[in-house]
């Protein structure tokens, strides 16, 4: 499912590690890639550079013109860049907006070939706003949730030859999802848009091409993406110092005082259907709902206890904790509060 909302959403939570990649403008009305009786096209990838990078050219022979037996030189702007072996090089990118003209020749068998491509680098790029949950203030960002949703925006910077910024809004976004052009998305001002997670082990590729109204500029970026399950944390509520988010429990937790309250975290779990609760259980009875659990040892003695916590989100995505509580010195029972 994948939907325009017109809504931002902060970046907390978990670290995301899905990199987003920023392209710039190939001038599609100065190529001469395939032009009328050459021999041979020349593509560059990615079809849209970024500022200020570099760019792979490369060479495909369409009319019998042997490239092995050939060799090629290149100039960008009038500035010789290379000479020698018809094959694939690297040629620089300019910064954003500046037009560069990019001059191949290819001579074989006494008889020279010459294509031109013009080159206007643009800044386009996609960022992952991932529709899941996170503690309050946490400094990182929360991963794509399965069976949730993410918002994907293009942060376009258009510059014309001058160097004048084109202001977004005006700019028309055509997205595509796993090679499938979404009509119904895209559009003046349509820089954003929601889709759905992909499935477990899968994943899902995003692209946007963005262009002025007249044609004259264009940029385009992609970003892939998978989903992963969400987790649940336990942590320590001080009563002096908050919740200690730097240390997170698990396997066994030593109960020192007469009570401690504990603290359920969940990360990356969705946040566009239904709200949802953390359900406690004690020694595997149900003890309460809500993020916090109070427990403390009932009686004199020691033992030991077990706590669970559950957070489910529709009826397909849940995340749990487990942590086993030693208290006293000799046997007694636990309550959990």
């Amino acid at each position: 499912m994948i939907a325009r909302k017109a809504f931002s959403v902060a970046w907390v939570g978990l670290l995301a590690l899905v990199p987003s990649v920023a392209f710039a403008q190939l001038a599609t009305g100065s190529l001469g890639l395939g032009s009328s009786g050459s021999p041979f096209t020349m593509t560059l990838s990615p079809s849209y550079p970024a500022p200020n990078t570099s760019a792979t050219l490369s060479f495909v022979s369409t009319s019998g013109l042997d490239l092995s037996n050939a060799t090629l030189t290149v100039a960008e702007n009038g500035t010789h860049i290379y000479s020698g072996s018809a094959q694939t090089i690297a040629v620089p990118v300019g910064a954003a907006g500046a037009l560069s003209t990019i001059r191949a020749t290819i001579t074989s068998n006494g008889t020279s070939y010459t294509q031109t491509l013009a080159l206007r680098p643009q800044d386009v790029s996609l960022v992952l706003e991932p529709l899941s949950s996170a503690p309050p203030l946490y400094p990182g960002k929360p991963l794509v949730p399965a069976a949730g949703e993410v918002r994907v925006v293009a942060v376009a910077n258009l510059r014309t030859n001058a160097g004048v910024q084109v202001n977004p809004t005006t700019l028309s976004y055509s997205w595509t999802m796993d090679g499938v052009r979404l009509a119904n998305f895209s559009g003046i001002g349509k820089d954003a848009l929601l889709a759905a997670a992909p499935l477990q082990y899968r994943s899902h590729t995003i692209s946007v091409v963005v262009q002025s109204q007249d044609g004259a500029l264009v940029g385009g970026g992609s970003v892939t993406f998978e989903s992963a399950d969400p987790t649940l944390l336990l942590y320590d509520d001080d009563p002096l110092l908050g919740i200690l988010f730097d240390h997170a429990l698990s396997g066994t937790y030593a109960l020192t005082g007469t009570e401690s309250t504990l603290y359920a975290a969940p990360y990356s779990l969705p946040t566009s259907g239904s709200p949802s609760s953390v359900q406690w259980f004690v020694n595997e009875s149900a003890a309460q709902t809500g993020p916090l659990l109070t427990v403390r040892p009932v009686g004199q003695g020691a033992g030991t206890a077990s706590i669970s916590a559950t957070e489910a989100a529709g009826p397909y995505t849940t995340a749990a904790a487990n942590l086993t509580v030693t208290f006293g010195t000799t046997t007694s029972s636990f309550l959990g509060l």
